[in-house]
């Protein structure tokens, strides 16, 4: 199928005209990483099929894709059209074309946002402290407060000593309950230097009182320092009680009235929702366990530090309206305040917690490709098949989780390289796809079908269900392990993952991030606003 072009010049102006667009990147997330428009974001083609409906709701979005040579792009079209995707485009040569004139490629993911936090740093001039100086206090005794902004996961993957987990938006809700006094600094931590910017600044816009301080460079700037770093740790700042909330919301209500952050009912809500000319997200920005007990009917959950630390993996279309939803408009508001300064239309919803009546996630969403109705399996089934030795999992999620924590003796292939990697199987063996939820998986079953393999299915609930039904993983520290079919190019790998020249990767990292701010300025539909 020919599908229409949109040329580099053109495609500058489509994202200067005010309209919605969301440009897609279909290649896999490694090749995304090393080199993308920065307003591209990342919907790789061996992920459309789940992502493409989540980020891309409203079906007659004007979309561009892009890869390097169009042939990916072209094969994402041929998807997402006949699913009834109505205003699809091809960036006509690929990115290679958009540098060929004159326009800037950008390497890292996140780019955005991690700009937009080094911009609250030189705006607002966010205290910071060194790894060295945080020692001493540790080393002398001297009393302080210590959270780690990062979700949960990455916390127990390395964090500082004496450092308690408090995801971004969780910052201004938990802690001003754990404060014995005024004068108790407070130290905010995260891997690099995002998250740790906006969450003192956020405490600090909140206003909190106690001095607050960014750990400069983060888990990353401790790791040069060579102080000792703690891994599995599990201890997060606890949800307050009715005088912690109480609290709380002061916090955000004063930012709520200095930031003019717009609170819309529900049935403003429904209103904004029967507008189809207009693409609108509605994020749950509370934490994972808090979102699964309930939510309203139709939210998507978007933790609201992730929200603002990546806002493009959650947010593909600029110019959409996002909507913040939470129990007691502390995350919302605290959410709402960094995306507004970013440019994004955003407001908060407020009566919400009364219709939390939703507890599934909704799969309908994903999109129809025929023979992807594949036969599933439990992860009690998938135990008895794999100790009876009848089957071969096949695991096609991300590549760092797989090392991280793999069925045992599961292969691993990215999607794309699946023509390859299952020829060392027989057509009538039976293999079990897996990935990390389940949702990918079944379409890479579909891929074997249609490769003409007989016996396919997919763990339904993906590793997650497979741990939660208290079965082994295994870690694995290299890729030349004998089980990994395909290479591991599927994403963008942080600095403490990789296998040798940690530190030097942690310094290019943090060369890059500091040095952000300068050429993303330059990309001119941006519309940071940082108010002081």
């Amino acid at each position: 199928m020919n599908h229409k072009k949109v040329s580099p010049n053109q495609l500058w102006e489509w994202l200067h005209d005010g309209g919605e667009i969301c440009i897609a990147d279909v290649r896999d997330g490694g090749p995304y990483s090393r080199s993308h428009l920065l307003a591209a974001v990342s919907i790789p083609l061996a992920q459309c099929e789940v992502l493409a409906p989540t980020l891309i709701p409203r079906r007659s979005t004007r979309i561009v894709l892009c890869d390097e040579n169009e042939l990916m792009a072209e094969k994402m079209a041929d998807i997402l059209v006949p699913n009834g995707y109505e205003d699809v485009s091809i960036l006509a040569g690929g990115i290679n074309s958009w540098q060929s004139q004159g326009f800037q490629l950008f390497s890292g993911s996140g780019i955005i946002s991690k700009a937009f936090g080094e911009l609250v740093e030189s705006e607002l001039d966010t205290p910071r402290i060194d790894a060295e100086v945080l020692n001493q206090w540790h080393t002398t005794g001297k009393r302080f407060y210590s959270f780690d902004a990062r979700p949960l996961a990455e916390y127990r993957t390395i964090s500082l000593p004496q450092a308690t987990d408090c995801p971004g938006a969780e910052l201004v809700l938990r802690i001003p309950a754990l404060l014995a006094d005024d004068e108790t600094p407070i130290v905010i931590n995260c891997a690099g230097r995002t998250r740790s910017i906006i969450g003192a600044q956020s405490l600090r816009n909140a206003g909190v009182k106690n001095p607050v301080f960014a750990l400069k460079n983060g888990t990353m700037g401790w790791q040069l320092a060579k102080f000792s770093t703690l891994h599995g740790q599990s201890n997060i700042a606890p949800q307050p009680e009715v005088e912690g909330i109480a609290m709380a919301r002061s916090h955000a209500l004063h930012v709520r009235d200095k930031y003019q952050v717009r609170v819309i009912s529900l049935d403003q809500l429904r209103t904004f929702q029967e507008d189809v000319s207009r693409t609108i997200y509605l994020f749950d920005v509370r934490q994972g366990d808090a979102y699964e007990s309930g939510h309203l009917p139709g939210s998507t959950h978007a933790p609201g530090g992730q929200l603002v630390q990546a806002t493009d993996s959650f947010a593909a279309v600029r110019n959409a309206l996002i909507v913040l939803v939470d129990d007691y408009l502390v995350q919302s508001v605290m959410t709402a305040h960094w995306l507004q300064q970013m440019g994004w239309d955003v407001c908060v919803l407020e009566g919400a917690s009364e219709h939390f009546t939703e507890k599934e996630h909704d799969s309908s969403s994903r999109l129809n490709i025929a023979d992807s109705k594949q036969k599933k399996v439990t992860a009690s089934e998938l135990e008895i098949l794999l100790n009876d030795k009848k089957c071969s999992v096949i695991d096609v999620g991300e590549s760092y989780w797989y090392r991280e924590g793999r069925i045992p003796n599961s292969y691993y292939s990215m999607r794309t390289k699946l023509n390859h990697a299952l020829m060392r199987f027989r057509y009538d063996e039976t293999l079990v796809f897996c990935c990390g939820d389940g949702k990918f998986s079944a379409y890479a079953a579909a891929d074997a079908k249609r490769m003409g393999f007989i016996n396919v299915s997919y763990l339904d609930g993906g590793r997650t269900a497979w741990r939660r039904s208290g079965f082994p993983v295994e870690r694995i520290g290299e890729d030349t392990d004998d089980l990994v079919l395909s290479e591991t190019d599927d994403m963008w790998y942080p600095p403490w993952a990789r296998k040798e020249g940690v530190d030097e990767a942690i310094m290019q990292y943090l060369t890059w991030e500091t040095g952000l701010l300068e050429p993303v300025s330059k990309e001119t539909y941006l519309k940071f606003s940082v108010k002081k």
